[in-house]
């Protein structure tokens, strides 16, 4: 079927959703409108679905949440043919209770028990919960850090951790079967309920992630007298809840939340982007803490899985730490106490993806723990952590984290976690202050020891029909006609993932990259510098990674802004 076809078939089929109706009317006649619409199918990838919420077959509605899960029904019941059950979660995003609920009347129709969180919960209490209640599989429903008008279905695997590329494969061949309207098994949900199909999670499984999380502390017994302030948002998410009780349960009392972001609103409208990576989302958090004048602002994402930070600067401000700073004083922290404790497992293990900071090897160096590289995305620090569990030696593992604002202390969740990050960073940040020392002055010591690594990000938006075929474009000039230089640099290497080559710029000889083919790419540059460049998997945008060294930070801010300058001018931006 054509578009015009399409849309029609929709304004006939699409009646359980008034609010369908509603847009299907309002863009008669409206040929851009209708393609953009339904000029393709939501894609499911490997993490799941998301765009934008709304009418048609590349939108997030009841009818293509029906579709996945009739698909993932599908898998879970082949895969599993003993008690299948199925976890789901749900975030504070427009429409994430409905699509929730239409999940598990898929689900509970075809035959799979379904545990649904009773209210709101951070994704990665949807990862504990399929691990404790030892499910078939799970799935949450949020857009993470996206705009207010995106909703998103991710789906795991019975470890916890998102679903593997193979598991994935297999649920995209199972959907790519199923009619729209009428391919998925569905009963109501109050049904579910009643015959005890759909029960709801218990709050003994709440407690137990707050006390898993709790048990990552390390000088948790310093934090109640520390008097250490804190200014928190959960930026309108569902942070407020779990990240106020672990907080409370180590003795940190003296938090102010942000009125305006403090309970759940899909519509984000204090922060239309509610991401802790950009300064806009804090603004409201950062005007409070003139007046509170906190030691620290936390700012979780709105499913809880992405934390940051900003802290009193020596003007009177505050500063906002990247990702990878606040990743890195982490796993520095860990290292460092552990070690004097002397609960440094052997042979310690941390994780980290291909884009976030090399600082991390210096650190690991310094105290004797092996660093695993794994391609973007948090789910392959999962899996690694799985590797380690298979062998028996999942306490290996003592942190990882991305560049993003990702991280993770303990195996007890298979997932990026905000609620044991904010708890780690508030006891980093107490601690230091028994010492007289601001995380400011931490994060100093720490580049004095290690050298300054400047590390920034840039996403070039693509969006629609013809923003996809942009990026393949732009990834295809990339290979083709591999840059020599960027920003005056000599590339020395080329790494194409999606080939799994590795080219040494000088000699043209090729090795072969271990890691799953991806469509990434990574350009070596001298003097410690290098490019790094993949199409988003979760939103329409291409991103670029920029790393550059330095005896001093202006050193390499300098050089990272030409790096950037001239790689965007290379893209055509």
């Amino acid at each position: 079927m054509n578009e015009n076809e399409l849309y029609s078939l929709w304004l006939e089929k699409a009646v359980d959703d008034p609010d369908l109706q509603t847009e299907l009317k309002s863009i008669e006649g409206d040929a851009d409108a209708v393609t953009d619409r339904f000029y393709r199918d939501l894609e499911f990838g490997t993490g799941g679905l998301r765009g934008v919420i709304g009418a048609g077959s590349y939108r997030m509605n009841i009818y293509t949440i029906r579709r996945a899960t009739q698909g993932l029904a599908d898998y879970v019941n082949e895969a599993f043919a003993v008690n299948p059950s199925v976890a789901i979660a749900y975030d504070s995003r427009i429409k994430s209770d409905v699509f929730a609920k239409e999940a598990a009347s898929v689900l509970a129709a075809n035959g799979i028990k379904v545990y649904i969180y009773p209210e709101l919960m951070p994704t990665p209490m949807l990862s504990f919960a399929v691990r404790e209640l030892k499910c078939s599989a799970g799935i949450v429903v949020t857009a993470s850090h996206n705009p207010a008008k995106y909703n998103g279905y991710k789906v795991y695997g019975s470890d916890g951790c998102q679903l593997t590329l193979g598991a994935a494969e297999i649920v995209l061949k199972n959907i790519n079967k199923v009619p729209m309207f009428d391919g998925a098994k569905v009963i109501p949900f109050e049904k579910g309920l009643e015959d005890g199909t759909i029960e709801y999670i218990k709050q003994e499984v709440i407690t137990a992630y707050i006390d898993k999380v709790a048990e990552q502390g390390i000088h948790t017994d310093l934090c109640a007298t520390s008097g250490l302030k804190v200014v928190y948002t959960p930026l309108n998410g569902t942070g407020n809840k779990p990240v106020r009780m672990i907080l409370k349960k180590i003795g940190i009392t003296d938090v102010t939340v942000v009125p305006e972001q403090e309970y759940p609103n899909g519509n984000f409208t204090t922060c239309p982007f509610p991401n802790p990576e950009i300064k806009e989302a804090l603004e409201l958090g950062l005007k409070l803490c003139e007046t509170v004048k906190p030691d620290l602002l936390l700012a979780t994402d709105p499913d809880a899985d992405r934390v940051g930070i900003a802290v009193p600067d020596s003007n009177g401000g505050y500063v906002l730490f990247t990702g990878n700073e606040v990743g890195a004083m982490l796993l520095e922290y860990v290292c460092a106490e552990r070690t004097k404790l002397g609960t440094m497992p052997e042979d310690p293990v941390a994780v980290k993806t291909i884009v976030t900071t090399d600082i991390t090897k210096a650190i690991a160096k310094e105290y004797g723990v092996k660093i695993i590289e794994v391609l973007t995305g948090f789910k392959f620090i999962g899996e690694q952590i799985g590797f380690l569990e298979d062998k028996g030696e999942e306490n290996r593992y003592i942190f990882g984290f991305e560049e993003s604002y990702g991280y993770l202390a303990g195996s007890y969740v298979r997932d990026k976690d905000a609620v044991v990050a904010s708890m780690l960073i508030c006891e980093m940040a107490a601690f230091y202050r028994t010492k007289g020392i601001s995380l400011l002055q931490a994060r100093e010591n720490m580049y004095k020891k290690y050298g300054v690594y400047k590390h920034t990000q840039k996403s070039f938006t693509c969006e629609g029909a013809s923003g996809m075929q942009k990026m393949k474009e732009l990834m295809t000039m990339l290979r083709t006609d591999t840059p020599k230089e960027i920003g005056g640099l000599p590339v020395t290497r080329f790494d194409d993932y999606l080939d799994s080559t590795s080219t040494d710029c000088k000699t043209g000889a090729k090795t072969k990259l271990t890691l799953p083919k991806s469509d990434v790419l990574t350009f070596a540059l001298t003097d410690g510098a290098s490019v790094i460049i993949r199409p988003s998997g979760t939103e329409p945008k291409i991103k670029a990674y920029y790393t550059t060294t330095g005896a001093t930070k202006k050193e390499a801010d300098a050089l990272g802004t030409k790096i950037a300058d001239d790689f965007q001018r290379i893209l055509g931006f």
